[in-house]
């Protein structure tokens, strides 16, 4: 992979903790069908379970949207900190 990194100087790998899923646009889009679509529907079978999803998506792709993060890297960054403080506060007082 890093030979083919060096040849291709335009991509950057960026890794992110697995505690991070909301940064991956993938799980995002799992998120969004299974509470657009999926959540409170009743499907009878397998079939009718996969025409829901390729309905779900046929509907999405008619009108695609880029999604542009909003958020400040520090503003993110700090609620991290403030979360990590916050649960190692209670580990802490839980041992105790």
């Amino acid at each position: 992979m890093k030979e083919w990194l060096e040849k291709h100087p335009r991509f950057t790998v960026h890794f992110t903790p697995t505690s991070a899923s909301w940064l991956n646009m993938v799980e995002r889009f799992f998120r969004d069908i299974t509470t657009g679509r999926l959540r409170h529907g009743v499907f009878r079978s397998v079939p009718e379970l996969n025409a829901a999803i390729k309905e779900y998506i046929a509907m999405h792709n008619q009108s695609p949207r880029p999604f542009i993060w909003t958020a400040k890297a520090n503003d993110i960054l700090q609620k991290v900190i403030r979360a990590n403080h916050h649960l190692s506060s209670k580990q802490n007082d839980s041992l105790h």
